[in-house]
């Protein structure tokens, strides 16, 4: 609780920095933010990933997307994110990525731990895809 907690504070302040820049840039890295973190939950159920119970919200969606589903909407992710730094263009895109890659160690992690994915993992992974991207943005500028 306390993690998230603090999560929660992280990506309030994070967008209290954004909300200075212009509007389409805050309408911009708001979408990136939370689109980041639906790609992080496409990363979690791409196929191979492993579930952890038979039953459960990781069990529903463990395996269920494939390469190209993943790939999509990276790019679209990605391809917004262009607007969120207008200045620095290439910064955003970079931020989503690194995001990613934070997550995919984070699963690897996880499904070695604890022997596949759970809904608290899909959960933790939406957060923390979340709050990177808000960062990753608020330190463009």
């Amino acid at each position: 609780m306390v993690a998230l907690v603090l999560v929660l504070l992280v990506q309030a302040a994070a967008l209290a920095e954004l909300a200075g820049r212009s509007r389409p840039a805050v309408f911009a890295a708001v979408l990136t933010g939370h689109g980041g973190g639906a790609a992080g939950v496409t990363l979690a159920c791409r196929r191979g990933c492993r579930r952890r119970d038979r039953r459960g919200l990781g069990a529903l969606v463990a395996g269920s997307v494939g390469p190209v589903a993943l790939a999509v909407t990276t790019a679209a992710v990605a391809l917004l994110a262009v607007a969120a730094v207008p200045q620095q263009p290439w910064q955003g895109p970079l931020v989503v990525l690194a995001a990613l890659a934070v997550a995919a160690g984070l699963l690897r992690h996880v499904v070695r731990r604890l022997g596949g994915i759970t809904g608290d993992v899909l959960g933790a992974t939406v957060e923390l895809v979340t709050t990177l991207v808000y960062l990753g943005l608020v330190l463009s500028a």
